[in-house]
């Protein structure tokens, strides 16, 4: 088994944060990733944009070692995501991702400023002034709440703030304004950003909006399990 932590010297070696090489996946019959690569360098911002069933949510699955592939290889920090065993592989999504997907994944027994600081918590990270997270998303006033007595717009803002809040290496966000009216998301996106370049993170965004994907410093689009 690779030791994440000898992972993460290689980094600096080959220079890429995230290699996804000739990926593939199949549900039966149907092919929903056929031989897609893609690289993300530390700092770097890729948007993945295409039409809903293209294979966008699956790829971010697989990418964080939630779904198992058929074909291909993801490496993280040099380390292929298949080769560690569940708890090393939890280790690395712990210490190293931040996630946004669209079901959220709130733990609802936690308040909303528990919840903020629970995955920097989790991974034994410093544990930011929760404040300073709950602020610039606009849930200083509802710190003291549980999820269910959130809007879904406002439990999105918690996803983001989480999965931002522990200083992730790398960070997936699955239509991480989808939720939310346009000013709104453009303030959450700014903060996204502005985050995740400070901290030299690199980030993989999925979304149907074109206006937010032209802020990536990259975009690639999917269509039918391949890549253009």
């Amino acid at each position: 088994m690779i030791d994440p932590v000898r992972a993460r010297e290689n980094t600096y070696v080959h220079g890429m944060l995230l290699e996804v090489e000739t990926l593939t996946k199949r549900f039966g019959d149907v092919t929903v990733l056929d031989r897609v690569s893609l690289a993300l360098e530390a700092g770097d911002v890729l948007a993945l944009t295409g039409d809903s069933g293209s294979g966008k949510s699956t790829l971010l699955h697989i990418v964080a070692g939630l779904e198992a592939r058929d074909a291909g290889a993801v490496r993280i920090d040099g380390v292929d995501v298949d080769t560690l065993d569940e708890n090393a592989r939890a280790t690395l999504r712990r210490e190293r991702i931040g996630l946004v997907f669209q079901q959220f994944n709130l733990i609802p027994s936690l308040t909303v400023g528990q919840n903020l600081v629970f995955q920097a918590r989790l991974a034994g990270k410093e544990v930011p002034d929760v404040k300073t997270v709950a602020g610039p998303l606009g849930l200083e006033e509802h710190l003291a709440k549980f999820p269910e007595q959130l809007s879904g717009g406002q439990q999105q803002r918690v996803a983001i703030g989480r999965a931002i809040a522990g200083t992730p290496a790398l960070i997936l966000a699955a239509e991480p304004t989808g939720n939310l009216d346009e000013a709104t998301g453009d303030a959450v996106f700014d903060l996204l950003l502005e985050r995740a370049r400070s901290a030299g993170a690199g980030l993989l965004i999925v979304t149907h909006s074109e206006r937010l994907a032209a802020r990536a410093d990259r975009r690639l689009h999917l269509s039918h399990g391949t890549l253009s």
